[in-house]
């Protein structure tokens, strides 16, 4: 292996107070990242790195350190991986996480803490206004003229939900809110599962100049819980698109947004400007709209990132500090609200393109760029249902993460992680699954590179393929290889119940302290 770059803790400090663009990367697990890292550091693990990082680090000569837990050499593995790609400024941090607690430095527990960090602060400096759990059941009780707007993604607020809401995710409450509670006398509620996406969504329909009471729910379908109140599972009612009148209403009030936190509008020339420079600065050009709308056609080039989603994880779409961003609506609503929040969480260069959906559009999905990817043989939903039901001897490996491998997966399939394809059963042809195939090739291909007499294939179009056909599916535990340390699991869905949510809620009060110890923040 080629030598690496090595810097100090008192170097990278330096560098993420100098202004300049920095990609701070750590490349454990999700699950080993939840438990102890840096503030600013964006979690891409080793075993994913080729599908993540051309996608979410664009420009290859910014500035890019890779870390681990100081013991493992992930990180000098990542770094020499990322230099054969064409990335030719990656330095490693000496130590990892250990060596920057070790020279004084704060270590974070916990996922998106920037932007978790950043709704304490919001909610320190406004005084957002907050209703407890019980006190909404009682207003529900007595027939108060209310709406319950969830703020979250309609997959999350189907898992679980407050009686009577309806789902209106972030960035989509101020462009549907005036038809969703036309009366100013209506109460408006706004929650999501803990505290920050309340707080932001109720502080954004405060700053557009809603004529309503807005409140956050405090502590949201989790506060809900610990109350001893029970939510509703499998909703999905949505708050309804604009009308002609409530669009012109949302229009006016996110201007008046937009004036008031110096969000800049440009024109396509400015934006074909960045592009050119692209080699210099680095530029992310987010669609902040519905999937659907996304899909249904959406700016060349342009990466789909709800605005809401974006503003409370900024650290999964953008790990490129101090970069460029333009975001992209159809009606300048949801890009220029969304642009305010991210300009108080300390992004200068916030843009929102004029007039982006008109002209020729790209349709479907965003297509990433993959790394070192090549295909693999692959067999049909259909035809590997076939073999199964013969008797065929062959392992089915899922390498979806484990939550999404115990919601759902093929009967037999096996989970195990990318890094541990060596613990396979050493005899097994064996068939590789993902939710949408793509991720299953490079696990294939790796397992072909342990053992080259091995059998192994692909299922075409993922698992998904599988379940969109109507095939047996399994859920549960299963058969797993090694411990489920892939992903953070949300409080909620943890054992210990009410014990973890009350952890994480003290956990989320705590942040902002914990911030202002590590003293790299710069929430306006």
């Amino acid at each position: 292996m080629n030598p690496v770059n090595t810097i100090e803790a008192r170097t990278l400090k330096d560098w993420l107070r100098d202004g300049r663009e920095l990609a701070l990367l750590d490349v454990r697990e999700q699950g080993d990242f939840s438990r102890g890292h840096l503030l600013f550091a964006s979690n891409m693990p080793l075993s994913r790195l080729e599908p993540m990082l051309a996608n979410l680090v664009p420009r290859r000569n910014a500035r890019l350190v890779l870390c681990d837990a100081g013991d493992d050499g992930a990180a000098r593995r990542a770094a020499a991986a990322a230099a054969s790609f064409g990335y030719g400024d990656v330095s490693v941090l000496a130590g990892g996480t250990a060596g920057w607690r070790a020279a004084g430095h704060q270590i974070f527990s916990g996922v998106n803490v920037p932007s978790k960090a950043f709704g304490e602060h919001v909610e320190h400096r406004h005084d957002t206004p907050r209703i407890a759990a019980r006190e909404l059941a009682a207003l529900g009780s007595a027939g108060t003229n209310m709406v319950i707007l969830d703020s979250r993604p309609l997959e999350e607020f189907r898992t679980a939900s407050i009686p009577g809401a309806i789902d209106c995710p972030g960035a989509e409450l101020v462009y549907r809110v005036f038809d969703a509670a036309p009366d100013p006398d209506t109460l408006v509620v706004v929650n999501c599962a803990g505290r920050t996406r309340s707080i932001i969504g109720a502080q954004s329909l405060i700053n557009a100049g809603v004529p309503n009471r807005v409140v956050a729910l405090q502590d949201g379908t989790m506060g809900w819980q610990l109350a001893g109140l029970e939510p509703t599972h499998g909703c999905t009612g949505q708050a309804a698109a604009p009308s002609a009148e409530g669009l012109v209403r949302a229009q006016a009030a996110a201007r008046a947004v937009g004036v008031r936190h110096g969000v800049r509008e440009i024109e396509e020339a400015m934006l074909q400007g960045f592009r050119a420079e692209r080699d210099a600065r680095t530029l992310y050009l987010f669609d902040v709209r519905t999937r659907e709308e996304y899909e249904a056609g959406h700016y060349p080039g342009s990466r789909h990132a709800p605005g809401g989603q974006l503003v409370q994880a900024t650290d999964e779409f953008a790990p490129t500090r101090h970069a460029r961003i333009v975001l992209i609506d159809g009606d300048g609503v949801r890009a220029t609200m969304t642009a305010s929040w991210l300009r108080q969480l300390g992004w200068d260069d916030v843009f929102v393109l004029r007039r982006a959906t008109e002209g020729a559009l790209d349709r479907g999905p965003y297509t990433p760029t993959l790394l070192d990817f090549e295909f693999v043989s692959s067999v049909t939903a259909q035809d590997l249902a076939r073999e199964l039901a013969g008797g065929a001897d062959l392992l089915v490996v899922d390498c979806a993460t484990s939550v999404q491998y115990r919601r759902r997966h093929v009967p037999g399939a096996l989970w195990c992680m990318r890094t541990r394809l060596a613990q396979l059963p050493a005899a097994a042809a064996c068939v590789f699954s993902s939710p949408n195939g793509v991720y299953a090739h490079y696990c294939a291909r790796d397992l072909l590179r342990l053992r080259p007499q091995a059998g192994a294939r692909v299922l075409e179009g993922g698992s998904r393929a599988w379940f969109d056909a109507g095939l047996a599916e399994e859920s549960g535990a299963g058969r797993m290889i090694g411990e489920a340390d892939d992903v953070w699991i949300k409080p909620y869905q943890r054992p210990e119940g009410a014990a973890a949510m009350q952890t994480y809620l003290r956990w989320e009060t705590g942040l902002l302290e914990q911030v202002a110890r590590d003293g790299d923040a710069r929430f306006r």
